[in-house]
């Protein structure tokens, strides 16, 4: 196991106690290599004895002396030879590679920084007990590559990371990795590759959570300090950081970082239903909801989304539920007016549409009314719009008639017959509606035909119903009858009772 520790077989606490001084004389001399050779001498002794917190002891101040003296070079052999030794103890190379990742900062310029950098990912390549180190030094480095613009290199250095199968990373951590890995792609291009490293996250994490109490944040704050202490010494891998976000379990940030990057890709792919989900996700955050300013841009797109979706029974169910939101009404009265429209059974008007809630939906950053070079995916959600409105049309008219002419439906839908025959026709392929165009005589029926046994079955289920009301008349009247009898009786009864009172 790493994170086993072997128990030492010699205590070497004085003897590291009394060469560390004398190395660090030496080293103050410039007799580095004097040094360093004479604290391996000492390393091979407590390593082979399994001397732990020695090894460590000896291990860190050999790197120290290197980075002291300026010599990265040095500094860059040592960290290779030292974690090639023979029986070397994983818990030392795990605090040695910790500690000159924190040199980093101090290295004079990035030619060797970057050197630094490949000798620690080469010592840490392969191993799982300095693998969340691996990946903070891999993420370093997709940072410099990304500030000298070469985005390709950032992405692939930091996709080949698989940090959702690292046990010993928190899963904050794993998010903000997958998170940082999507982003890359989407601003490289690589749409495939963002979705597919997207869906690594799970959505659950981002679960709205009740808020803690004051003892519960107290307690976690425990958990985590105890998960600290026993890390910090026998244990490797994550160290636990004790932030506010870390106690309080807030992914807030996470969870809007995310939907907004797959908004993007939906947006990209054209996937409006998918857009106006995440949308609604947005929506369900305490962040968003205490904040006007974003209240209500997100309800005008989970409502613009909504209506480009085409048709079917989730976008319709979808539809409806978001018309109930009182919000919308309260916040965006325009968008909730073009939203009732569709959400009733009438026909509308495409240049009315266009010029009663044009103005207002091309304000926003989701349509533009004409062709736009910078933004093109504007323009085409205009045009969609406008092919939603017909959708609706048609599918009012379905409804309503079952024979129509088509100079009637062409009337109606305000549109040239080539046009209203290719709406027609889109909209029997997707099965939305059943149509069929008898074009010599000029009429659209509306009315499915049906075989033999539709016609019969029907027509059995019309005769068991008629039978059934028949036999529940014959029932009331038998009834009816029954009551007619007895009620003279009683009648007759009580005569005879009132006379024997008189006398």
């Amino acid at each position: 196991m790493s994170g086993e520790v072997l128990k030492a077989d010699c205590d070497f606490t004085k003897e590291v106690d009394s060469l560390i001084p004398e190395a660090e004389s030496l080293a103050a001399q410039g007799q580095t290599q004097n040094a360093i050779d004479k604290l391996l001498g000492l390393e091979k002794q407590t390593r082979q004895a399994s001397d732990l917190p020695s090894t460590s002891r000896v291990i860190i101040k050999i790197v120290t002396i290197c980075k002291e003296s300026g010599d990265w070079s040095l500094l860059n052999e040592q960290v290779l030879v030292l974690s090639k030794k023979h029986s070397q103890l994983k818990q030392a190379i795990t605090k040695m590679v910790q500690v000159v990742m924190g040199f980093l900062d101090d290295v004079p310029d990035m030619e060797r920084k970057l050197s630094v950098i490949e000798t620690l990912r080469t010592v840490t390549e392969g191993k799982i007990f300095v693998e969340v180190e691996r990946a903070r030094v891999t993420r370093i480095l997709t940072h410099i590559k990304r500030d000298q613009g070469d985005i390709s290199a950032a992405k692939d250095i930091l996709c080949e990371l698989q940090v959702e199968t690292f046990g010993s990373m928190t899963r904050r951590e794993k998010t903000e990795f997958i998170l940082e890995q999507v982003a890359l792609c989407i601003e490289d291009g690589d749409w495939t590759q963002a979705g597919i490293l997207g869906r690594k996250i799970s959505t659950r994490y981002f679960a709205r959570r009740t808020k803690k109490t004051k003892e519960e944040l107290e307690k976690r704050k425990q958990e985590l300090e105890e998960k600290a202490r026993k890390q910090a010494g026998t244990e490797v891998g994550d160290t636990a950081d004790l932030d506010k976000q870390d106690v309080e379990d807030d992914v807030t940030d996470l969870k809007l970082r995310y939907y907004e990057q797959q908004i993007t890709l939906a947006k990209h792919d054209d996937k409006y239903l998918e857009a106006c989900k995440h949308y609604r996700q947005v929506l369900d955050t305490e962040a968003v909801e205490e904040n006007p300013d974003l209240l209500k841009p997100t309800l005008q797109r989970v409502v613009y989304f909504a209506l480009l979706a085409p048709y079917d029974n989730e976008q319709s169910d979808l539809l409806h539920r978001i018309a109930q939101d009182q919000r919308i009404s309260a916040h965006c009265p325009t968008e909730g007016q073009l939203l009732k429209l569709f959400t009733v059974s009438e026909l509308m008007r495409w240049p009315s549409i266009a010029s009663n809630f044009g103005p207002q939906l091309t304000s926003t950053d989701i349509f533009a009314a004409q062709a736009d070079s910078k933004e093109p995916k504007r323009h085409q959600r205009w045009l969609d719009l406008r092919k939603r409105v017909i959708e609706h049309n048609v599918r009012v008219v379905a409804k309503y008639y079952t024979r129509i002419t088509f100079a009637r439906l062409t009337q109606l839908l305000d549109l040239p017959a080539p046009e209203t025959e290719k709406y027609i026709s889109d909209l029997v392929t997707s099965k939305t509606i059943y149509a069929r165009i008898d074009r010599p005589a000029g009429v659209v029926s509306f009315e499915k035909k049906r075989d033999a046994d539709e016609v019969l079955n029907e027509w059995s289920g019309n005769m068991k119903s008629l039978l059934g009301l028949l036999e529940r008349i014959d029932h009331l009247i038998t009834k009816e009858e029954m009551m007619a009898r007895i009620q003279p009786a009683e009648q007759k009864a009580a005569t005879k009772q009132a006379a024997a009172r008189a006398h």
